[in-house]
């Protein structure tokens, strides 16, 4: 999955973004289509501090207030709680994404070593 928003940013620059206040967080939709209801995630997004979280995740917002509902039985509970995770923010997945971020600078470092 491709992080949005780091414009080619290292991982020591990601490091000190997130040190900053910087988060990585995804959001909730939800689409349903007679019976069958679809719940997904944005990608993730860097939300940098001062950044409005939930400005951001606003399009998904909309989308599964509009077309989120029309699934039964699923539609409304899956609609419902993706209008909530957005609404809070987002997920916040900051610890997932450094430890990859971490394990990925530690094997360039010790790459840089060896050579």
């Amino acid at each position: 999955m491709r992080i949005k928003n780091i414009d080619g940013l290292s991982a020591n620059d990601l490091q000190d973004e997130v040190n900053e206040g910087a988060r990585f967080v995804y959001y909730a939709w939800t689409v349903s289509v007679i019976i069958f209801t679809f719940k997904r995630a944005s990608g993730v997004y860097l939300v940098h501090p001062g950044e409005n979280w939930i400005s951001k995740g606003f399009i998904f917002t909309l989308i599964s207030f509009l077309f989120g509902w029309w699934g039964i039985p699923a539609g409304p509970k899956h609609t419902i709680e993706s209008i909530r995770t957005n609404m809070s923010g987002g997920k916040d997945v900051t610890d997932e994404v450094m430890a990859v971020v971490t394990g990925y600078a530690l094997f360039e470092q010790s790459k840089g070593r060896l050579q």
